[in-house]
């Protein structure tokens, strides 16, 4: 059965997953759009899920310069791929902020 595993993990790693993460920007798009609408949402939180946009504009323009520059991936190269993941962070961060906020703003009902 671990081998089984072993072999099937071994056969994932060579598909080339790079179409379904460009594609992935079409559902979340979605997602925004329609947190959008509800009123109920913050501005705070909506922002920190936008952030999650930049994150991924980052992320491609820093992986990008990490192949031309230093001939490695971004993985390889911790202080750039440490600072684009700062962005992710950033926005979690927005996100978990505003969803306090909506807390701190509900009514408590005791009986």
């Amino acid at each position: 059965m671990n081998d089984l595993f072993i072999k099937f993990i071994e056969k994932l790693a060579l598909i080339d997953n790079t179409a379904l993460f460009a594609a992935s920007i079409v559902p979340y798009a979605i997602f925004l759009f329609y947190l959008y609408k509800i009123k109920s949402v913050n501005l705070v939180v909506k922002t920190g899920y936008s952030l999650t946009v930049v994150f991924v504009f980052i992320t491609i323009i820093v992986s990008i310069y990490t192949l031309n520059y230093y001939g490695k991936t971004l993985v390889e190269v911790d202080f750039l791929h440490g600072l684009a993941e700062s962005f992710l962070t950033l926005s979690d961060f927005v996100i978990l902020f505003g969803f306090i906020k909506i807390l701190n703003n509900l009514e408590v009902n005791n009986s």
